[in-house]
């Protein structure tokens, strides 16, 4: 894929670079969308999952399939696009990854400072006392558990429909969009708020804003920069591109 020249001077003289990704960079490890055509929202009901009523009403049917979804990215391994998002830290001081997943994946794949803005499908908590309950196993708990502590239901440590995002990583990517030079939008729709605010913050802000994505979106009318394609082949080519114009 033709990378241009110009585009590359600018990402090189980057002194804050941010990575907002969405479901689509997950996508390519294999592991379903909840919009896309074969998404999992298209084969379940969302309001009867995932949301704080419904996880009252039948945690063992929430629990359950929470747990179906940690077995599937389980399963699943980082791609060329979350390791390439590690290599850019390599070369710059300061990459800030901000995510809509819950998959962990870019935790895995060995980026350093990364913003979870709807939590973590293998953290969860008890909605009693708080009491964490990190990294259970998959094959431990088919029924909702219950916290040892005082009994409350466990619940995992994610995002649901209605409840607002955790303030202190909201404000943080905030900040991180506010000072970037450069952020790439990979991966998202744009269409989840107020998540989908960062990028629209950063250009806002003066960054250039790059996205990286497999058709075009809303948000494309308002890039710097649009290239079509998954990330896994484009950040190793504009990777390589830098390395060859710093004699890496």
């Amino acid at each position: 894929m033709f990378i241009n020249n110009s585009l590359i001077n600018k990402i090189i003289n980057a002194k804050e670079i941010v990575f907002f990704t969405g479901a689509g960079i997950s996508a390519e490890s294999g592991i379903p969308t909840f919009r896309g055509k074969d998404g999992i929202w298209n084969k379940l009901k969302p309001e009867e999952l995932a949301n704080f009523n419904a996880f009252l009403k039948n945690p063992d049917m929430v629990w359950e399939w929470y747990q179906y979804r940690r077995q599937i990215i389980e399963e699943k391994q980082p791609n060329a696009g979350h390791y390439a998002i590690v290599e850019f830290e390599n070369l710059f001081n300061n990459v800030t990854v901000i995510t809509q997943n819950v998959d962990n994946l870019h935790n895995r794949a060995g980026s350093k400072k990364v913003l979870e803005l709807h939590g973590n499908i293998e953290k969860n908590f008890c909605i009693k006392c708080k009491t964490r309950y990190d990294n259970l196993l998959i094959s431990e708990n088919k029924t909702a558990p219950k916290c040892k502590i005082c009994g409350g239901l466990v619940r995992p440590d994610v995002v649901w429909f209605g409840e607002m995002l955790p303030q202190d990583v909201f404000n943080n990517a905030e900040k991180m969009a506010m000072r970037s030079d450069v952020c790439f939008v990979i991966g998202t729709s744009a269409v989840v708020y107020p998540a989908a605010n960062i990028p629209i913050i950063a250009k806002q802000y003066g960054s250039l804003l790059i996205e990286i994505n497999i058709t075009n979106t809303e948000l494309s009318h308002y890039c710097d920069y649009s290239l079509i394609g998954n990330s896994g082949e484009i950040l190793p080519n504009i990777l390589n591109e830098i390395k060859k114009l710093k004699n890496i």
